[in-house]
């Protein structure tokens, strides 16, 4: 062979070692793979998972990051009743069931979310007066139906989600008015009898810090555990915003709550803020999320994070509070923002 074609075959085969990432030579070698957030968080014990929706599920380039990043995975909306159970009797798993599918697929777990909750119910469930006896039948059928059909194939349930307000009286829901304040243990129980392995919380926003609202949920599980109802967790949603302050009880709630028995989770994370987002809000909302994920670290018994969904193109937030955004990790080009570098910070421990 002569000399100019092997210099050519060697050129040629150089190059595609460094096209595949398999270059030699001090100069050409590739930097190592940044760990994820779930691999660090896993360090520690814990998970760190994200929301989803299905009408996002074709966005391949956000479900890539979505199935790279995250060990937990929870359904915003498919499992909620109006999507399981449009009409009476009639239940849809389609929603639910690709979410579980997708996160099965790349090993992740699903926080399934969630079977009681005043809102996104079915107009044949409140359009009509229920006898406390017809509304408990639906209910137990309703929750033992769904929790039967994903057993063994989720993590835990949100069996109650928003049952009080902000000054720790009862909410006035369907169930509440109908059933009065067991529905709640009934609710639990029911659940556990469907799927006896999956973890079962109660889950609220506003509860993150020590007051009226947490006291309400202390005393209820004080009160449960008593009973010897089944409940695994506390679910603290975490919905904050800049401008109304951090909850700076965060970390002695988890740990009250620890002391209970539970398990405690920050469910439903977002930091919005009044638009238009500026450096100043965008290093603020680091901060935050930086001492929200310091804090689960330093209770024992707080097994992980969510944040509720990681970008904001596909956020929640906009649509519900105009002139408000910008609340999640990633933004809208699925960039991370100085968020996620302060999350990737706190769970390296720097």
């Amino acid at each position: 062979m002569r000399r100019t074609t092997r210099l050519r075959l060697v050129g040629a085969l150089a190059a595609a070692l460094v096209t595949a990432g398999l270059a030699t030579g001090p100069g050409a070698q590739a930097s190592p793979r940044q760990p994820t957030l779930a691999e660090l968080a896993q360090r520690h014990g814990r998970y760190f998972g994200s929301a989803t929706d299905n009408p996002e599920l074709t966005d391949t380039a956000y479900t890539a990051l979505l199935s790279r990043e995250f060990d937990m995975i929870t359904p915003g909306n498919g499992m909620k009743w109006y999507a399981t159970e449009p009409q009476q009797g009639v239940f849809d798993w389609t929603n639910g069931d690709q979410i579980v599918n997708l996160a099965r697929k790349h090993h992740q777990r699903v926080r399934a979310h969630t079977l009681v909750w005043h809102s996104q119910l079915p107009d044949w469930l409140t359009g009509r007066e229920w006898t406390a006896d017809e509304l408990r039948a639906v209910l137990k059928r309703h929750i033992q139906t769904e929790v039967r059909h994903y057993r063994g194939k989720v993590y835990s349930w949100d069996v109650v989600n928003e049952a009080f307000n902000e000054d720790g009286t009862y909410r006035d829901t369907l169930w509440y008015r109908t059933l009065g304040p067991g529905y709640i243990a009934d609710a639990l129980r029911w659940s556990h009898q469907a799927d006896p392995h999956a973890k079962l919380y109660l889950n609220d926003y506003n509860i993150e810090a020590v007051g009226p609202k947490s006291d309400a949920y202390y005393q209820l599980v004080k009160d449960l555990r008593a009973r010897h109802v089944p409940l695994d967790g506390i679910g603290l949603q975490a919905h904050l915003a800049l401008q109304y302050g951090y909850p700076a009880t965060v970390e002695d709630n988890l740990r009250r709550f620890s002391r209970l028995g539970l398990d405690t989770a920050l469910t439903e994370v977002d930091v919005r803020m009044l638009l238009p987002a500026t450096e100043e809000k965008l290093a603020q909302q680091a901060d935050w999320y930086r001492d929200l994920t310091s804090a689960c670290l330093a209770v024992r018994r707080c097994v992980g994070i969510t944040v509720w969904d990681y970008t904001d193109k596909y956020s929640w937030i906009p649509a519900v509070f105009p002139g408000e955004g910008a609340a999640l990790p990633w933004d809208e080009q699925l960039r991370p923002k100085p968020a996620c570098f302060a999350i990737r910070k706190a769970l390296a421990g720097k």
